[in-house]
């Protein structure tokens, strides 16, 4: 999930059992993304962004925001459209949250395939488009990865200090910074099971 407008709400939130479970729709998960990419929106035109109708994003909209995720902005407010926003810039959880709940654990498993898959439609719009960016931008961009010995209390101390690292680029980021453009940045780590290349 990307970067949303930051007026005056909070930066992060971690989610409960319910919240889990409202996010756990391809298109409630679409929505806050598109919010936190683009900013404030009304649902005609996270509908027209999402390619779907209007009715079903009000719906979910509301879905949203009955779990606190997303917030109606009312300085935007103009006649009978409402303006929605993101609630918080980021949503974490800690896998174990959940243990005691089977509902929610599967919908936190089927949110981190979603990602993967979204990890991989992004990676494949690059592929596509990158010859026609500049020779700077197919420098600077990559994939990478490395194999690590690590148990897990150096795996999370690691996730925290690149987290801490992510967060700084992040706060400071302006828009008009020289040739500057959204770039999504995965952190991803696993245990690597299975056979070794």
């Amino acid at each position: 999930m990307g970067r949303e407008e930051t007026t005056g709400q909070p930066r992060q939130v971690r989610l409960d059992h319910r919240q889990v479970r409202v996010l756990a729709h391809p298109l409630r998960l679409r929505l806050l993304g598109a919010l936190r990419t683009h900013g404030a929106a009304t649902a005609t035109g996270l509908a027209e962004l999402l390619d779907t109708n209007t009715g079903a994003t009000s719906y979910h909209l509301r879905q949203l925001a009955d779990a606190g995720l997303v917030v109606e902005d009312p300085d935007r407010a103009a006649g009978r459209q409402r303006w929605w926003r993101a609630a918080h810039e980021i949503s974490s959880w800690e896998s174990t949250d959940f243990d005691d709940d089977p509902d929610a654990r599967a919908a936190v498993e089927w949110i981190q395939g979603d990602q993967v898959r979204l990890i991989a439609e992004q990676s494949e719009r690059w592929f596509a488009a990158q010859q026609g960016w500049s020779p700077a931008w197919r420098d600077a961009i990559g994939i990478d990865d490395a194999l690590l010995h690590l148990g897990p209390d150096r795996l999370r101390a690691l996730k925290a200090e690149m987290w801490q690292v992510l967060m700084r680029y992040r706060d400071e980021s302006t828009p008009d910074e020289p040739d500057a453009q959204p770039v999504n940045v995965h952190l991803v780590a696993y245990p690597l099971i299975g056979p070794r290349r």
